[in-house]
């Protein structure tokens, strides 16, 4: 059984996705894990492009929430 900590943060996680904020530190452990000679963006770097993404910013159209 997970201790308290781990299941925090996976509520945390989970809670995060559910209203659209990327998780930043699973993009870190892939990046690493994956592309360890690639670029790393910052946080606000990571937080930008998800966020353009979501709305679908620059392609033309603004897509937004509703």
């Amino acid at each position: 059984m997970p201790d308290l900590r781990t299941l925090s943060e996976w509520m945390v996680r989970t809670a995060r996705l559910m209203i659209g904020i990327p998780d930043y530190q699973t993009y870190l452990e892939h990046r690493l894990t994956c592309h360890p000679d690639g670029p790393v963006m910052t946080y606000e770097e990571f937080f930008r492009e998800r966020q353009d993404a979501r709305y679908a910013v620059g392609k033309g159209r603004f897509r937004g929430c509703c």
